[in-house]
């Protein structure tokens, strides 16, 4: 690998601990907090027999559901004959931490929390170890085709306790697992990469419930790959001429995105890249964990302002049993209590570009001249797309754009929806705020104006003969709104920041 692949991998390795560490704890990181005891959404691959102990797995589009395998198909294109392929694949691995007292006898006998001669109190708990398999194979080892084994063994640790009153020991189950990756040409330069993880142990017991089988498991796991001669082919935005070839990928429980520092150039440049992070939570390419974060906070990739306040809000009984329940846990609470003001004042927001509004076309004061609302009403306001005024009522076949739009967009595609509302944005742009027709909520969300937001190049009218039923009741519309949509009026069309 030359040093560039070496490099970037290691940026790209920033993403994959956040995302290897999502959902590891969560606020208020203490053990008896009630989502302290349901922990391992993501990535989740147990023995297949338990899984499929009463019918097979249905394949799904992201990690947030029990598998014993995950599959990432994505698009090469090779640039010489020797090329080669790094392929990481990363999980963990659960490790019981039990505190035990020491008996009169010289015995030990657990307990689930123990203070100790330091004022120090010692609690049970689940924990984890990071895993990580390193596979490089060269284009014709992939087109034979290559399989290696990626579990961990069963171990155990034993750690004394001060003053003799006992001792911790961590426990491992051994976790059994194989990673296959393959490839087969699609065109001259181009190929379809197959990377496939199984955990190939088996449950003594199938109908055991959820939490014996866990340390036979693989968690949060994921596949990190670079290529050194080649490409990967971006599947959320790929290329013209590769729409089809994406398409015949199969992704299950595991979401591929182009991973590193995106082209400066764009255009067909972002289409691919040298790296890709396949994960069990779903990214936006060229994802990125922002600099200001001082560190993990593991909690659903939440706003660090936000968790960092509420955890220096915790009371200093609270504060000891986050401490005492994961070193993780302590770590995010000393961070907390010691943040210089400096550094907390960057959590507060950045601003990554900025440039002037552009002067409305129709000579129009500016948002915030006074005057500059006047005039403005959603719910009857209009906008011509392809030649057809489009308002409030209109319905419309949404169409996102390749390039640009937000990852959740692509599920939306070519589905028909009504338009509630027109809003006009501080910066000149225009969006349609839309309720999709087949969405059993759809009422209930025009009702709280909870809405989907698209840009009018991002749908196409519907005809009279595609109209709604009369005799169907008409869903809520947005409320009037005296001035312009700020950014701030509106809710994101679905943030997919690997850690915000």
């Amino acid at each position: 690998m030359v040093n560039g692949v070496g490099e970037g991998c290691a940026r790209l390795s920033a993403v994959a601990d956040a995302v290897l560490y999502e959902g590891y704890l969560l606020y208020p990181y203490r053990r008896s907090s009630a989502k302290n005891r349901v922990r391992w959404q993501f990535g989740v691959l147990l023995p297949r027999n338990w899984v499929e102990r009463e019918e097979p797995v249905a394949p799904g589009l992201s990690g947030s559901a029990d598998s014993w395998y995950q599959q990432t198909e994505c698009l090469l294109r090779v640039r010489h004959a020797d090329a080669s392929v790094r392929v990481r694949v990363r999980y963990l691995q659960l490790q019981h931490k039990q505190v035990e007292a020491a008996d009169a006898d010289g015995g030990h006998r657990p307990v689930e929390s123990l203070r100790t001669a330091d004022g120090i109190t010692r609690l049970s708990f689940e924990e984890a170890v990071p895993r990580e398999t390193e596979l490089v194979l060269t284009l014709e080892e992939l087109l034979r085709g290559s399989t290696t084994a990626v579990g961990a063994p069963a171990g155990a640790e034993y750690e004394p306790l001060p003053a003799g009153a006992g001792r911790t020991v961590r426990r491992r189950r051994e976790v059994r697992a194989v990673t296959t990756a393959v490839a087969e040409p699609l065109a001259p330069e181009l190929y379809r990469l197959r990377v496939r993880t199984e955990n190939s142990g088996e449950a003594p017991d199938p109908e055991a419930p959820r939490g014996a089988v866990l340390g036979q498991a693989l968690l949060a796991t994921h596949t990190l790959l670079a290529g050194d001669g080649i490409d990967f082919v971006s599947l959320i935005d790929p290329p013209a001429g590769l729409t089809e070839h994406v398409r015949g990928c199969r992704n299950a429980f595991t979401f591929p995105v182009l991973g590193g520092e995106p082209p400066k150039s764009g255009g067909e440049d972002g289409a691919s890249g040298a790296f890709l992070l396949s994960a069990p939570i779903i990214l936006p390419d060229h994802p990125q964990v922002a600099p200001e974060s001082p560190g993990d906070l593991h909690d659903a990739a939440e706003i660090d302002e936000i968790l960092t306040l509420r955890t220096m809000l915790l009371t200093d009984e609270e504060k000891a049993e986050a401490r005492a329940t994961d070193p993780r846990a302590a770590e995010i609470v000393d961070r907390a209590d010691t943040m210089p003001p400096e550094v907390f004042a960057r959590l507060h927001g950045t601003i990554r570009s900025l440039a002037p509004a552009p002067a409305p076309a129709s000579g129009r004061l500016a948002w915030w001249q006074e005057g500059g609302d006047d005039g403005l009403t959603p719910t009857t306001d209009t906008v011509l797309v392809g030649g057809v005024s489009v308002g409030g009522g209109s319905r419309v076949r949404l169409c996102p754009r390749g390039r640009g739009a937000d990852a959740q967009d692509m599920f939306l595609d070519g589905r028909s929806a009504q338009v509630a509302a027109v809003f006009h944005d501080v910066d000149g742009s225009v969006h349609l705020a839309v309720t999709v027709d087949d969405d059993p909520a759809a009422e209930l969300h025009g009702w709280y104006g909870r809405f989907h937001y698209f840009r009018p190049d991002e749908v196409e009218p519907l005809g009279v003969a595609d109209a709604p039923d009369p005799l169907r009741p008409p869903r809520p519309q947005a409320p009037q709104a005296p001035r312009p949509a700020r950014p701030a009026d509106r809710p994101e069309k679905g943030r997919s920041d690997a850690h915000a």
